[in-house]
């Protein structure tokens, strides 16, 4: 492996413009000029876009902008010191000590590793001031090799060590006897992330304080010990991006912001942690989120399990994948108000058989429209035109629901490499009618296939090509091709097996159905148990909208509805006195959000007290689900609660069914809060202020989840 620094990527004492655009232009140059990368342009223009989204200036004269760049062929630094200095966005003044990290777009985990040790000394003033005494290009040079050269850093740092080897032992209780975790990350995963990771560590050793650090960066993560996160009083999330398996936290008081103010206020932040850890008003993480980050984790020991990983991959797939059934599914559902539900049917005067929304769109205009009083069902006039233009806008974006969910599976493997693999499987997946069963299995594919070829050691000439040709042609050659060729027709007839049994359920086994559909939808309240189901209904919908999948819509919607129902029923209506002032407003909100078919609406009241909320929502969902399946209900709009009432076939027995399975769950959460307790037992009602008013560091409420 070449260094990452040679003479000829140093300047020293010079004038390299007036602006931090001119200095990372030439030093952009520099690399350039020294075969490291295809060119100045496109390594100034990557760099540039990182520093448009957090200014790399540092306290002290120091600036670093980095990137990953498709333009480098090699890890590399370009070192300036400056004269005159300027300005890098430091709160404390213009630089005149600059660093140019240039990381391939797929570098080596070896390459990342030195990059980040070279970040983590730039916080150590011995290594800062070394730099400012040099007297020639080499012995800067020097200076940078000593600091990249010893072994790898690891990911977990202790509270007395300013850098940690990777495995090392957590850091001795400190003391004060007060614990805190945080994680670190930034876009790039090289320079900010480590820095503001050794930055907190340092300020909490002065302060005698615990902290354990997990840095989420290129090189690999090591995730903290979960004993140690369970242990610890607060979190602190110094990040620029999305923080991987966030849910570990979940009910942790917690202080979030970017790497930027974990390097410039380091001890400000531990103030707060701690602070939020004596307020029971804190802002804590919230549970059961699905969106975690999208790189790989690190090899190192105490990583999530295979099915945690693979249960990340589903939930990022769905999680992007939602925007586009909320956008399609009400567009379409207002297509069938307006226009009337055979507005879907093919126009038989077309010969593409295309369906009447379609030929009305693009063949006519508001001054020209169509006679179609013809066509039992279908309205016309502005109304009809109206509901052909929605439902025409929503089947488009309905087209991409298979598409990003294996997409964003793919991505959740990959990262960016796997995109392009994963949404041609996943349309491959439909032409083949493999539907969204191929596009599970094909995105996993499609991202495992991606990230196996980008690890690829490739020559020099052909590293700029990697991310942009050969990662895309091979991983959607070896995806789409399984999927045509060996799953694509096996998926097809297993789909449309459970399309003919879905459509044929009736008595008691659609009751049975509509039982396990209730009870996976109030299980995790939008976790990855509550999200399979409602994929299982959506994606049915858009695939054939056969009885059967509108009947399994209207029950997974209904039995959605259900917790936030129950829980505002139970908190303002049957016994308010059970509960906090803070639950009883949450409980008020509760009544729109389960209108609206957010099942979210009730993790506040299950996150307090799971074992007493969960089960009786699960019995109300039941029994909304069992009602809407056994009475043939049927929904055509994958969203919107009770307002696309329109779009439900059966109005009268699905509103039935909610307001059985609200008062059931209602009822079953009150008498369960109300076991044990004495009689005229209540909450208090200033309980929560009592707390807050005898906290030893009381700050101001906060929002009570994040």
């Amino acid at each position: 492996m070449s260094t990452l620094i040679t003479s000829d990527l140093v300047a020293l004492d010079a004038d390299l413009g007036p602006d931090k655009d001119s200095v990372i232009r030439r030093l952009a140059g520099l690399v350039a000029g020294a075969g490291r990368a295809t060119g100045t342009e496109a390594l100034h223009d990557d760099a540039m876009a990182r520093e448009a989204k957090v200014a790399t200036g540092l306290p002290g004269g120091i600036a670093i902008p980095h990137c990953r760049s498709g333009a480098v062929t090699e890890a590399s630094l370009a070192f300036a010191r400056l004269d005159p200095k300027v300005d890098f966005g430091a709160p404390d003044g213009p630089a005149d000590l600059v660093f140019l990290i240039a990381a391939p777009e797929h570098g080596d985990a070896d390459h990342l590793t030195l990059l980040t040790a070279l970040a983590r000394a730039l916080v150590r003033p011995e290594f800062v001031a070394s730099l400012r005494a040099a007297g020639s290009a080499d012995e800067v040079v020097g200076a940078v090799q000593d600091v990249v050269s010893p072994q790898p850093v690891g990911a977990t740092t202790g509270a007395t060590a300013a850098v940690a080897p990777a495995g090392q032992a957590p850091a001795a209780t400190a003391p004060s006897g007060r614990s805190i975790v945080a994680v670190s990350a930034c876009p790039t995963g090289i320079a900010h992330t480590y820095m503001a990771a050794d930055k907190l560590t340092a300020a909490a050793k002065e302060m005698g304080v615990e902290l354990h650090v997990e840095t989420q960066g290129s090189s690999g993560s090591t995730p903290l010990d979960p004993s140690v996160i369970g242990k610890a009083d607060a979190v602190i999330f110094a990040v620029d991006v999305g923080v991987k398996d966030r849910e570990r936290f979940a009910g942790k008081p917690v202080v979030q912001s970017g790497t930027k103010r974990a390097m410039n206020e380091p001890e400000v932040m531990i103030r707060e942690a701690l602070a939020a850890a004596d307020d029971p008003n804190a802002r804590r993480v919230e549970g059961g989120g699905g969106g975690g980050g999208t790189t790989s984790t690190g090899a190192g020991g105490g990583g999530p399990s295979g099915g945690a990983e693979v249960r990340r991959w589903l939930l990022t797939g769905v999680s992007y994948m939602i925007p586009f059934v909320a956008a399609g599914g009400l567009l379409i559902a207002l297509g069938f108000l307006f226009g009337g539900y055979q507005i879907k049917s093919t126009d038989p005067s077309s010969a593409a058989g295309a369906s009447y929304a379609t030929n009305w769109v693009l063949n006519n205009t508001l001054l020209n429209l169509p006679d179609v009083s013809g066509v039992e069902g279908l309205h016309g006039g502005l109304l009809g035109y109206l509901g052909a233009l929605f439902f025409t806008l929503g089947a488009a974006a309905f087209g991409f629901l298979v598409p990003a969910l294996a997409g964003y599976i793919a991505y959740a493997i990959a990262d960016r490499p796997g995109i392009v693999p994963g949404f041609v499987v996943g349309a491959v997946s439909l032409t083949v009618g493999a539907g969204f069963l191929g596009g599970l299995i094909g995105g996993i594919i499609a991202g495992f296939a991606a990230r196996w070829i980008s690890r690829w050691k490739l020559p020099t000439f052909a590293r700029g090509l990697q991310p942009v040709v050969i990662i895309p042609l091979l991983a959607t050659l070896i995806s789409s091709g399984i999927m045509v060729v060996v799953l694509g027709r096996p998926l097809a007839k297993a789909l449309s097996g459970l399309t003919n049994f879905l459509n044929g359920l009736t008595g008691s086994s659609a009751l049975l159905l509509g039982i396990i559909l209730g009870l996976m939808m109030c299980f995790d309240l939008g976790g990855p148990v509550n999200k399979a189901a409602y994929v299982f209904a959506t994606t049915g919908l858009t695939a054939d909208a056969s009885r059967g999948s509108l009947v399994i819509m209207a029950t997974v919607m209904a039995a959605g509805m259900v917790p936030p129902l129950a829980m505002a029923l139970s908190s303002t209506v049957l016994r308010p006195r059970l509960y906090t002032e803070a639950e009883r407003e949450n409980g008020a909100a509760a009544w729109l959000l389960g209108a609206s078919f957010i099942s979210e609406g009730a993790i506040p009241f299950a996150a307090a007290d799971p074992l007493r909320v969960i089960p009786s929502m699960m019995l109300g969902g039941a029994t909304t689900g069992a009602i809407v399946a056994a009475s043939g209900v049927q929904l055509r709009a994958p969203h919107g609660g009770i307002f696309v009432f329109f779009a439900i076939s059966g109005i009268v027995m699905f509103l039935v069914a909610l307001i059985v399975g609200t008062v059931v769950g209602g009822l079953a959460v009150t008498i369960a809060k109300s076991i044990g307790r004495k009689k005229g037992d209540a909450v208090p009602e200033d309980a929560v202020d009592l707390a807050h008013a005898h906290s030893p560091a009381a700050v101001p409420a906060r929002p009570a989840a994040v």
